[in-house]
C-alpha cells in the first residue's frame, strides 16, 4: 500500500460515529476563526515575537533587535497578532509596549513548544 494515500479496505460508515462528531463539530465561524489563529502562528518571525513577549513585556524598537529586523517589519508582524488578538500594548511617554493578550496565549505556545521538541 502506498504511504501517499492510505485508507480503509472497505468502503463502511460508522453512522454512530459520524453522528456523535457531528454533534459536537465546530460551526464553520468558529473553524474559520481557528483556521486564521493557526496561520498567525504560521510565521517563524510571529513565533519568535510571541516567544519575546513570553519572556517579558518589550517595545516595538526592542522586540525589533532581539528579531533582527527592522521596526517597521516587526510592527507590522504586530499588527497581524494584534489582529488575532494574540498580543496587546500600552504607551508609555513615547514609547509603545507590547505584552501576551492573556494566559492562554502563554498555554496555546507552551504546549506547542512542548510538541515540537519532544
Amino acid at each position: 500500500m502506498s504511504e501517499e494515500f492510505i485508507r480503509c479496505e472497505v468502503n463502511c460508515v460508522h453512522e454512530d460515529a459520524v453522528r456523535e462528531v457531528r454533534r459536537v463539530m465546530l460551526g464553520e465561524d468558529v473553524a474559520a476563526s481557528l483556521a486564521e489563529l493557526f496561520k498567525a502562528l504560521g510565521d517563524p518571525t510571529r513565533v519568535k515575537i510571541l516567544f519575546a513577549l513570553l519572556t517579558r513585556e518589550l517595545c516595538v524598537c526592542d522586540l525589533a533587535a532581539v528579531v533582527g529586523m527592522s521596526e517597521s517589519a516587526v510592527s507590522h508582524q504586530l499588527r497581524l497578532l494584534r489582529a488575532q488578538k494574540l498580543v496587546k500594548f500600552r504607551r508609555e511617554g513615547k514609547n509603545v509596549y507590547y505584552s501576551l493578550d492573556d494566559s492562554h496565549i502563554e498555554e496555546l505556545f507552551a504546549r506547542g513548544l512542548e510538541h515540537v521538541t519532544e
